[in-house]
């Protein structure tokens, strides 16, 4: 069967430009994300702090979406939200979460799955006092996730929330926004190979330890 350029399953591309081998994975999954993530910076990819962040409800209904990773560490991944969203209503029924650093022009992918806790509220300040003031006003003005009637509305929300806080220090933290964190329980991280071979390997968190496993592809 002849297939156009624009058919899916027509597009082909060879994953030939690097490897990930276990002689030169460290003991924990941060170091080599550390190294992944400055990589993806420095090759200037477009936003490459973003990440596909998956969360369900109590009955297992999933919803994904595109937010930013604001900071991680060996204690967890960092976001920001509002609470009363569709994905804080799922975190508090169902505090567990993946997220997916889909770096495709790096032939990568890291993929964390773990549970989900907030952050304390003199971090998320700190956080949402650097933002940009528009930014700032804009968490008081979106209703996250609720049905608005037009863009009029929203803009004039925020109209309405820039004359009533001019200045940007001058701007408290909503009281239904914060931060999350996502403590890994697996961090797997994917290397893109000639033949589908393509090499993964899962950092599992089993008793406080962290155990290294390939996977196949």
């Amino acid at each position: 069967m002849d297939r156009s350029p624009a058919d899916p399953a027509a597009l082909r591309e060879s994953y030939e430009d690097g490897e990930l081998v276990e002689s030169v994975a460290p003991p924990e999954p941060f170091s080599l994300f550390t190294g992944w993530f400055a990589d993806a910076v420095g090759a200037g990819l477009p936003d490459p702090n973003a990440m596909v962040l998956s969360t369900a409800t109590a009955a297992g209904e999933p919803h994904a979406r595109t937010v930013l990773l604001k900071g991680f560490g060996a204690d967890g991944f960092r976001f920001f939200t509002n609470h009363t969203s569709r994905k804080g209503l799922d975190l508090a029924e169902n505090p567990r979460a993946s997220l997916l650093f889909p770096w495709h022009a790096r032939q990568r992918q890291v993929i964390v799955n773990g549970t989900v806790e907030r952050l304390p509220q003199a971090e998320t300040a700190e956080y949402f006092h650097s933002r940009p003031h528009g930014s700032q006003l804009g968490a008081w003005a979106s209703h996250q996730s609720t049905v608005v009637s037009s863009r009029e509305e929203l803009e004039k929300r925020f109209t309405e929330i820039e004359a009533r806080w001019p200045e940007k220090d001058s701007v408290p933290v909503p009281d239904f926004w914060g931060g999350y964190l996502v403590v890994p329980t697996t961090v797997e991280f994917w290397q893109g190979r000639k033949n589908r071979l393509h090499d993964r390997l899962r950092y599992r968190r089993d008793d406080g330890a962290w155990i290294l496993e390939r996977l196949s592809p």
